[in-house]
């Protein structure tokens, strides 16, 4: 007997709260979650919010009331900070930090047994302020410094990579590498998994721009061994604090279904040598408000906020790689595998770049019927998102105040530079080469005290040991 409230198994909430609720997030109150609590028979609050490590972790309630409930929702909830951001400062003689919902957030969430209502938060320190180790205060303070140095908003998208593996039955005999691009069933047995996560990401919130199943494909070894096979889902561009949220709650929704099914759910850059590994690369959009920027002009050349953009990555992206290559395997993928960029250079189209304008599609009028992006290519699946884009809006200054540009731009153009020569810097080849980049550019991630020295300080020592 399944738990009451909990929808059939296979089945989402009949609605999202947004078309329930009949306005945009960005007009929820207090009342119309408590609204919602009553209507849906709601029995969890459950505040969710991104630690130190990166992952995503839970705080829940059983309201006593709905004076209870308010009080959640508008205030929050103390927390641990010392347990949540070690090494970070935070001393545990003085390590009260509070969790602060965000009413447009809320979300049902689609795996719990009982009915669960789910906000999102960020960190406050004891005075209210926000919490400088926190992921999403660092966030937010680079994409206000981004605004304050360059009139510009930048937004992003992710392309969240992803290995779903399973035991071998006579039903598998389609699986082959290098074969499993768009595949649809039954030549690929993740289709439904990805498919189901495609819709709980939608009716939550996230945006989503379309999901495929990918080239990589590794068979088992045993007769009743574990099969590997590679899908993609790609969000849609969004201010940075919410793709970095979409990319967190994308992974975590992956492996919930991979869970459920009896599946093993994979996000690591390198899953076998000689096979693909898992890219998280990032599609990057400077913004003038709610209006994207055009990265040419109609000269055909790159834009003044592009220029500046795509210059601080090829500068700082050694650095960058501190928070969004962070695993052994790291090293591994972008030694061997297949269209990983090696150097620290820019093209059009150019899968092997590490900074690649891509193509749009475009309507009958010639008109792009999509934004065009930059697309940040070396970020895998072992990033933090928060501080990976945080570092991305940071770099985009960094790249704004270079003096001459245009040359650093020339040097590092896929079209004039080669493997063997050229002005391109090499990828960092472990992490020690990491560290050092970083300790070389701090003083761009420190800017206005966005990335804390004692959180750079101890990334440095992570890297080294």
């Amino acid at each position: 007997m399944r738990d009451e409230g909990r929808p059939p198994s296979g089945a989402l909430p009949r609605q999202s709260l947004e078309h329930e609720l009949g306005k945009p997030r960005s007009e929820w109150s207090v009342d119309d979650l408590v609204g919602i609590y009553s209507s849906r028979n709601v029995q969890i609050v459950s505040l969710m919010h991104v630690g130190g490590d990166g992952w995503l972790k839970t705080l829940d309630f059983v309201p006593q009331s709905v004076g209870h409930l308010r009080h959640i929702v508008q205030g929050g909830e103390r927390a641990d900070g010392s347990s949540l951001f070690p090494q970070s400062g935070i001393m545990p003689n003085s390590s009260d930090i509070v969790l602060k919902p965000r009413v447009g957030s809320a979300f049902l969430d689609p795996f719990a047994s009982l009915p669960t209502l789910v906000l999102m938060c960020g960190h406050r320190g004891p005075d209210g302020t926000p919490l400088p180790q926190s992921p999403d205060t660092i966030l937010r303070r680079a994409c206000e410094m981004l605004k304050q140095k360059t009139g510009c908003d930048l937004w992003a998208l992710g392309e969240v990579e992803y290995f779903l593996g399973k035991r071998r039955d006579e039903s598998d005999i389609y699986g082959a590498d290098d074969r499993g691009y768009h595949a649809s069933s039954p030549f690929v047995f993740g289709e439904a998994l990805r498919r189901r996560a495609l819709a709980i990401l939608a009716d939550i919130g996230v945006r989503v721009k379309y999901g495929h199943s990918e080239v990589g494909y590794i068979e088992a070894r045993e007769a009743n061994g574990v099969i590997w096979e590679q899908h993609e889902i790609e969000l849609s561009l969004s201010p940075l604090p919410d793709a970095a949220e979409a990319t967190l709650l994308t992974q975590w929704i992956l492996r919930n279904l991979a869970h459920e099914r009896g599946m093993r759910c994979s996000t690591d850059p390198m899953m076998m040598e000689g096979h693909a590994g898992n890219g998280l690369h990032f599609h990057l959009a400077p913004m003038k408000g709610a209006d994207p920027v055009e990265i040419r002009d109609e000269s055909g050349n790159l834009t003044e906020p592009a220029r500046w953009l795509i210059g601080g990555i090829v500068q700082l992206g050694a650095a960058l790689m501190a928070f969004g290559n962070r695993a052994e395997g790291s090293f591994a993928r972008l030694a061997q595998a297949k269209e990983a960029p090696n150097k620290f250079i820019w093209g059009e189209f150019d899968r092997s770049a590490l900074i690649r304008l891509p193509a749009v599609p475009m309507d009958e009028g010639g008109k792009p019927v999509a934004p065009r992006t930059i697309e940040f290519r070396l970020p895998d699946g072992s990033a933090l998102p928060h501080l990976l884009l945080a570092g991305a809006a940071l770099v985009m200054i960094r790249g704004r105040e270079t003096e001459h540009l245009d040359d650093l731009l020339e040097r590092t153009y896929s079209g004039t530079t080669t493997e063997q020569g050229g002005g391109a810097e090499h990828v960092p080849r472990n992490f020690t080469e990491v560290a050092d980049a970083l300790i070389r550019h701090r003083k761009a991630l420190e800017l206005g005290n966005v990335f804390p020295a004692v959180l750079i300080d101890k990334v440095v020592a992570g890297l080294r040991s």
